[in-house]
């Protein structure tokens, strides 16, 4: 795409000043739930600016996608979800809007929208972060796509900022790269807690802050999600994780494809 030298320049300054944020004002975050969580990360998440979402493994895609939806609804109050796929003609699962209804989404709520590909796709989130009306947009490519790179995720995240909506990238299949991301966050099932009379317990995640722009990352929790509060909770198993070698597991072998801290 051509653009002129000065319309360059002017978007290099405001990469900039976008990536030089050390800090978000508390008034523009919003919460997992779970104080003593969100009280580790600084008091939350940012609204208006990109978050990655990625599976620890592949059998963890559909954990990654739903911990992805439910950080939209913390991000978006009572607004409008935008929901952006790219098509996928052999993709295992689909979106089931019962399945919206059990962790507390109202489906009238939530908007989809299929790309033909990943061009498609990456068009239609940088036009649809510029919606105000929109709380939050997830934005899920097939698998592993190139196209998603450093340029790419600061366009997203310039669009976000300007209007202030969030902006969740969900990357269930493909591995982290350079990113302009305010947090990048790592996703694993988890078992869940029976309730009474051995009723079905609530989702449960094992999550990892693997990258925070500006703040803390390599933490992890056991969260699990209450769909009528709408709301995350820590379980006791919440641990920190400490950094480990580029390349190497916690085990002192070598890290597989997909591999994420515990």
């Amino acid at each position: 795409m051509n653009e002129s030298a000065p319309n360059l320049e002017a978007l290099k300054r405001r990469i900039a000043s976008l990536e030089g944020h050390a800090s978000v004002r508390a008034d523009r975050l919003f919460t997992l739930g779970d104080e003593a969580a969100d009280a580790r990360i600084g008091g939350g998440m940012a609204h208006g600016r990109l978050h990655e979402i990625f599976a620890s493994e592949p059998v963890d895609g559909g954990s990654a996608a739903g911990f992805a939806l439910m950080l939209a609804i913390r991000a978006a109050s009572a607004m409008p979800i935008l929901w952006l796929r790219e098509e996928a003609g052999e993709r295992a699962g689909g979106l089931h809007a019962p399945g919206f209804a059990e962790i507390g989404l109202d489906p009238g709520r939530l908007i989809l929208a299929v790309a033909r590909d990943s061009v498609t796709l990456l068009k239609a989130a940088g036009d649809s972060l510029r919606c105000a009306g929109l709380g939050a947009v997830v934005i899920e490519p097939w698998r592993d796509t190139r196209l998603i790179d450093l340029t790419a995720s600061r366009r997203l995240a310039l669009a976000a900022e300007q209007s202030d909506v969030t902006a969740l990238i969900l990357r269930a299949g493909a591995e982290p790269g350079p990113s302009a991301a305010q947090t990048r966050w790592g996703v694993r099932a988890a078992i869940s807690t029976a309730l009474p009379a051995d009723a079905p317990g609530n989702p449960a995640f094992d999550i990892s802050l693997l990258r925070h722009r500006g703040g803390p990352d390599g933490l992890a929790w056991r969260m699990e999600w209450n769909r009528d509060q709408c709301s995350f909770s820590a379980t006791p198993f919440s641990r920190a994780v400490l950094p480990l070698p580029a390349g190497r597991s916690a085990a002192g072998g070598k890290c597989g494809a997909s591999s994420f801290p515990p």
